[in-house]
């Protein structure tokens, strides 16, 4: 029943295998270190991979990996306990060698694991086929009713009134309900004739009471009469609301920019350029830089600071405590040469998790992670003087250095060279949900693009936002009037091509990498609408868009203040390009921009959040409203502000 079973090292050494079927099992392991053991994924036990459902069990004391590979139709109840028992017999057996690091020889192990696995499948078959044993009394939810419940305490039972106490005990109880006291309107009188139904004369008395109810004019007067109506007053009609410095329908001609120019370029207008922005051209040629870690200088005063506060406190408690205190300090969680256990490990982990989400991690993706690092501690033996929360502050930091270090590097100046030798334009989408800033950012790129000598369409394809087109329109004529290089021969750096509101934007993106491919243009950055991950038409006319036109590369934009919904975002938007797509292998999100992070001061989980659900790498970070305000990410620097 079992495809295979490997053991091997964490350096890439099979020290045995089995293999039960013909099928090779080599790819499915690979997937399986790629994705989930390098990238730091190790909380679930179970990995699917093709038909095969891997699962797999670490021996982090002699770095081991035991990994059992079985159909994806089989539920096998036994494997967790196989495991187990498979790592304890092959530690037992081989405990020498393995210390020693003599774990290139062939081990022989066969005889050992086919009689383990015969006990494991004997006692699995033993439970199925057992009865279903009957609960004891004990066990049982009737046993769990305690007497007290059952007796009736006569001091909880309400005494009779006065009055009442001499009535005998099985006379009839009259019980009178007091109907609620209505001081306006009168109640309407009833008047009971041929058999219980109404006179005509006080149907008609009701009907006018109920008309002065209405109207608000019951109320009798102090003698006793009603009432004189009030007089109707006229309701007037609405007005229109006034704005100031509104146009009328003679100033529509002026205001109408969608027909102005050519449809494919936009001219710069004579655009002003003020001395700031000059200051910027030629300052990003090359690669971006890095996002700026926090100096050493600035950690030492935050630590003093810590200090001080710390001292303080003591100083108040008295002389001997804070001495006593500062002593016994040094030595707190400090343990001997022991084997960490889930039990050693679950306050600091318990901790560490809280950390995260208040530092805006999602909360299963922080789960995710404490159980990734719980998997890589357990069994592990430490030092002296090792301190369990300082290893696991130091394991958890590794293992999000490693997650946010991309799988492959995107290089869009490499890239970008690459088509532009082999005569075609470099295409790039940029996808998001509503306000998030994809033009600003888009326009970011476009200048950083420009400095590096690329001219640039952009392709206006967000048909569906009010101002989209006249937002990139005034972006076009800033970067034109900034980088004015070719205009004398009658060509610009940057051009728009939009078509309008209200088009298909798939249509509109093919046209302009068409135009792109025959003007010669080098890069095509295609704006899309903003649109919520559950808005189902959009989410398809996306998908669409990718389809038809094949980017070479789809950013997703994502805000660095969101916590549990950018998983929710991205989660959705890969399934609905995966699902409207039709294809075998749909195209999904290849990189993420990352906004808004000068805002978040050092609560930076988003970033971790967004790559360890796609698994995709933070391409660009926004740190501003300038041209000059893009980043990339410094991973160390990202997890140094998220374990501060």
């Amino acid at each position: 029943m079992l495809d295979f079973f490997a053991i091997f090292s964490k350096g890439g050494i099979v020290l045995w295998y089995f293999q039960g079927t013909s099928q090779l099992f080599t790819p499915s392991i690979n997937s399986l270190i790629k994705t989930v053991i390098l990238q730091e994924r190790t909380g679930s036990k179970c990995y699917s991979h093709d038909s095969l459902t891997l699962q797999y069990k670490l021996d982090n004391e002699f770095e081991l990996v035991f990994v059992v590979g079985y159909q994806n139709i089989i539920q096998l109840s036994y494997i967790d306990k196989f495991l187990d028992d498979i790592q304890m017999e092959f530690r037992d057996r081989y405990k020498d060698d393995l210390t020693t690091g003599k774990v290139c020889r062939n081990f022989d192990f066969d005889e050992t694991f086919q009689a383990t696995l015969r006990m494991r499948e004997a006692e699995n078959k033993m439970e199925s086929k057992a009865p279903k044993k009957m609960k004891t009394f004990e066990e049982s939810k009737k046993s769990q009713t305690k007497v007290s419940s059952m007796i009736v305490n006569k001091k909880d039972e309400k005494k009779p009134a006065k009055g009442k106490e001499n009535k005998p005990a099985n006379a009839a109880k009259s019980v009178t309900i007091k109907e609620p006291e209505v001081s306006t309107p009168a109640a309407p009188v009833l008047k009971e004739s041929n058999g219980g139904q109404l006179d005509e004369d006080t149907i008609k008395m009701n009907i006018e009471k109920m008309k002065m109810r209405s109207l608000g004019t019951g109320k009798k007067a102090k003698n006793g009469s009603p009432s004189a109506k009030s007089p109707e007053v006229k309701k007037k009609g609405k007005k229109a609301t006034v704005w100031n410095n509104a146009g009328t329908n003679k100033d529509l001609g002026t205001l109408d920019y969608s027909g102005a120019g050519d449809d494919s370029m936009v001219s710069p207008r004579n655009e002003t350029v003020s001395a700031e922005e000059l200051s910027w051209v030629g300052g990003m040629k090359g690669g971006l830089q890095d996002i700026e870690p926090e100096s050493e200088e600035e950690e030492e005063e935050e630590e003093e600071e810590e200090e001080e506060a710390v001292q303080t406190k003591t100083q108040s408690g008295g002389s001997k405590t804070s001495r006593g205190g500062g002593m016994f300090s040094m030595f707190k969680n400090l343990v001997g040469s022991k084997t960490l256990t889930q039990e050693d490990l679950a306050p600091a982990l318990e901790k560490m998790r809280d950390h995260l989400i208040a530092k805006n991690v999602a909360g299963n993706i922080a789960e995710k992670l404490c159980s990734s690092v719980g998997a890589k501690l357990e069994g592990k033996v430490l030092g002296t003087f090792g301190s369990i929360t300082n290893t696991v502050k130091s394991t958890l930091e590794e293992s999000c250095v490693q997650i946010l270090l991309p799988k492959r590097r995107i290089d869009i100046l490499r890239d970008a060279m690459d088509a532009k030798q082999k005569g075609r334009p470099f295409c790039v989408t940029f996808c998001g949900v509503n306000g998030v800033g994809k033009s600003t950012n888009l326009a970011k790129i476009c200048f950083w693009l420009v400095e590096n000598n690329f001219r640039v369409l952009i392709a206006a394809c967000d048909t569906f936002r009010a101002g989209a087109v006249e937002q990139l329109r005034t972006h076009v004529r800033k970067l034109n009037a900034l980088h004015p290089a070719d205009r004398h021969q009658g060509q610009t750096m940057v051009q728009l091509y939009e078509k309008g509101y209200g088009k298909d934007s798939a249509g509109i993106a093919m046209e302009a990498i068409n135009y792109a491919r025959d003007c010669r243009m080098d890069i095509v950055l295609i704006d899309t609408a903003g649109r919520m991950q559950d808005n189902e038409p959009l989410m398809r006319a996306l998908s669409k868009l990718i389809k038809v036109n094949q980017p070479d590369l789809v950013l997703f934009v994502g805000e660095a203040l969101v916590g549990n919904e950018a998983v929710d975002q991205l989660t959705k938007f890969n399934q609905a390009l995966a699902d409207h797509s039709n294809m075998t292998n749909p195209r999904l999100i290849d990189g993420i921009i990352l906004t808004k992070f000068d805002t978040i001061d050092d609560k930076v989980g988003a970033a971790i959040s967004m790559t360890y659900t796609t698994g995709q790498p933070i391409v660009f970070v926004g740190t501003g409203q300038t041209y000059t305000d893009l980043r990339n990410l410094n991973a160390k620097a990202v997890v140094s502000a998220l374990l501060k």
